[in-house]
């Protein structure tokens, strides 16, 4: 009966110690994601997007095997400590008093004021949440004009505050138009553009501003979406109830969704960051990225530019908050023209993001 008992647990700690090394080489996969891109091996993107639970995978199993004092803890504290660049962009411990600032920040996904969800109107909300604080710059994604496009001066900008000025673009002309990217500014605006994306409903704005005696080109950005909405009835409702052969097909459908969003977005990212570096000015890139800093769309964008969450942030960063798992995707990214004094995100529950603001001071 011992033998057999020590047999069981020998077996059980094999099994244990092979899971362990899964989830370990999965979150090793993951690092890769930022290095290759997924436009010409994708496989390594859907580990990347996993990134932060396979690494909540991997710290219990430190625990467990520390509790029991096993050396098999190792395993994942070294594949770990190995990305730990990307844990950082995660999770801050500290953070910067932001009472100090000369202009601030904001970018927020606004979800259409949730024209098609299942929700009252949000715009009245949303517009009495930034009334609260009113930063300086404001960059939306998503944004509706619910009252049309003449009235947008009208009905949301002076709404904010009349003496603000905006840049706006919208998908489509203006009989079909179906949502837009709008930012909003006290700052006169003195040049304005957009970055085109190439067969695509991606939005790239910049925004031109004279602060003090300084010109700062703002990027306003929604780009690709994973376009999982219309597989969201049968992911989550249908999914276990089909038989074998329609749950291989949704299978395959979303794989196939998930690797074209990661394509599109690599492309679109390469396309911004020529434009980026070659402004003018110092710039301060904002926006819905649709991907994780654990990606080869951020690392790209974020390269040579620092990340007011890294710099500024405390806790866990997530941004995304609604049917999938949570994950951080919006961004304030900046020159070393400028400083960050702080950072924040405003849970409320107005979008399926939640708005991000930074403060900054320019670099002497």
């Amino acid at each position: 009966m011992v033998n057999i008992q020590v047999k069981l647990r020998k077996l059980l700690k094999k099994i244990v110690t092979g899971a362990n090394l899964i989830i370990a080489a999965s979150l090793l996969l993951s690092y890769l994601s930022a290095h290759i891109n997924p436009d010409k091996i994708a496989f390594p993107a859907f580990f990347g997007l996993a990134y932060p639970y396979l690494l909540l995978v991997n710290i219990f199993f430190v625990i467990g095997w520390g509790m029991k004092l096993k050396k098999e803890a190792l395993i994942s504290v070294v594949v770990i400590l190995l990305g730990i660049s990307h844990f950082n962009n995660y999770i801050q411990f500290g953070s910067k008093n932001n009472s100090e600032y000369e202009f601030s920040v904001n970018s927020y996904n606004l979800r259409l004021f949730n024209k098609y969800e299942e929700k009252e109107n949000s715009e009245v909300q949303i517009i009495a949440l930034i009334e609260q604080a009113l930063p300086d710059i404001l960059c939306f994604q998503e944004f509706y004009p619910t009252y049309g496009l003449t009235n947008v001066r009208y009905t949301f900008v002076d709404a904010i505050d009349p003496d603000f000025n905006y840049h706006l673009k919208m998908l489509g002309d203006s009989k079909k138009s179906i949502f837009g990217i709008i930012t909003i500014t006290r700052f006169p605006i003195i040049n304005r553009g957009d970055v085109v994306h190439p067969k695509s409903a991606s939005l790239t704005i910049f925004t031109d501003l004279l602060i003090g005696n300084d010109t700062v080109r703002i990027y306003n950005n929604h780009l690709q979406s994973f376009r999982l909405r219309r597989m969201e009835g049968s992911l989550i409702e249908e999914i276990y109830e089909s038989d074998e052969n329609s749950r291989i097909n949704e299978i395959r459908g979303l794989s196939s969704t998930l690797k074209e969003g990661f394509a599109r977005r690599a492309s679109q990212s390469k396309i911004l960051k020529d434009h980026i570096n070659n402004s003018p000015y110092p710039v301060i890139v904002c926006g819905d990225f649709n991907d994780t800093p654990v990606s080869f769309t951020y690392r790209k964008i974020r390269s040579g530019l620092k990340d007011t969450f890294v710099e500024a942030g405390k806790g866990a960063g997530f941004t995304y908050r609604d049917k999938y798992p949570s994950n951080r995707i919006d961004y304030i990214l900046y020159s070393d023209r400028f400083s960050c004094s702080g950072f924040e995100i405003n849970r409320v529950n107005y979008s399926d993001h939640y708005p991000i603001t930074g403060y900054f001071n320019f670099s002497e």
